[in-house]
């Protein structure tokens, strides 16, 4: 039975590592510490051209097999500023790149790249918001968008959980 196992072995290890988004990845962090982290200064590029920054995501997430978290925020909004801070802890960053090409989008006073989070269905109302979305453009958290809206109250491990939980979700199918 060996021999049978080794000749199966191959053609997975081949298909993983040419496409990394198969493979489960590293698991979500767990055991993160119950403080907040200090929150990030200016998380939020104004000057970024967002659409740009969105349509290379999207192609780097083709080639890598990897889910788009589009976090859209602004420097002025100390729950966006808590959220760049979780999701930059020691502990989760590496979680975070392993599953995401992770793009952070200002909207300012939401006068600014509004399309974006329109061309999903979602109309952002309250920031953050973070949508999920496969390689090919599928939204996965439709209904959670604005769950993190009150990212300073929730626990570090709480915010990855529900984050992690949205990546798990398979796309809704179409009709």
């Amino acid at each position: 039975m060996s021999a049978f196992r080794a000749l199966l072995a191959a053609p997975v290890a081949l298909l993983l590592a040419v496409s990394p988004g198969l493979a489960a990845g590293l698991p979500t962090p767990t055991g993160l510490p119950a403080q907040q982290p200090k929150p990030v200064a200016k998380p939020y590029d104004v000057s970024a051209d967002a659409h740009a920054q969105v349509t290379a995501a999207f192609a780097e997430a083709r080639r890598t097999g990897k889910n788009v978290l589009l976090d859209f925020g602004a420097n002025w909004c100390p729950d966006c500023r808590m959220l760049t801070a979780v999701l930059a802890l020691p502990q989760v960053a590496p979680w975070v790149e392993d599953h995401f090409v992770e793009v952070r989008v200002n909207v300012d006073r939401f006068n600014v790249n509004m399309d974006i989070p329109a061309r999903y269905g979602v109309k952002v109302t309250a920031i953050p918001a973070v949508l999920i979305v496969t390689p090919d453009g599928k939204l996965l958290n439709a209904d959670g968008a604005r769950e993190l809206g009150n990212a300073r109250a929730m626990s570090p491990q709480a915010t990855v959980d529900l984050i992690a939980g949205w990546n798990k979700r398979a796309p809704a199918q179409a009709s």
